[in-house]
Order: structure tokens, then sequence, then C-alpha cells
């Protein structure tokens, strides 16, 4: 069951979305971790941490998953 990340605006980029989560401890932290190929968006591998996320995009790193909600 994937875990909620609430929008604020209209949209988070992946490596705030991962602060956010918990995934990653710092914006540099998160950075290295998609692009290092760790991060899935929608199901497929992401290497821009500035890719922006809308309401319904789901991110995950290994068996964790959130979905990002308005």
């Amino acid at each position: 069951m994937p875990v909620s990340i609430q929008l604020r605006g209209d949209h988070i980029t992946l490596a705030n979305a991962l602060k956010v989560a918990g995934a990653a401890e710092s914006g540099g932290q998160a950075k290295i971790k998609v692009r290092e190929g760790d991060v899935r968006v929608n199901g497929e591998m992401e290497t821009k941490p500035g890719r922006k996320l809308r309401a319904g995009d789901r991110l995950a790193i290994g068996d964790q998953e959130w979905v990002i909600e308005a």
C-alpha cells in the first residue's frame, strides 16, 4: 500500500518528494539516488531529479512506494 505525499501547489519535484517522503535526508542525497537509477516514477526508471510530479503520480524505491495526492 503506497504512502501519500500531499501537494501544496500544482506540482513537486522528484528530489523534493523524496525528502518529504523521508527517503533522502537532503536534496543532494535525493539527486544522487535519482541519477543512479534507484527511483521509479509511474513504473519507469527516472534519472531527472527536477521532474515535476503531479497528483496521481507514483514514485518508488525498491519495495517502498508513495503516491502524490492533491
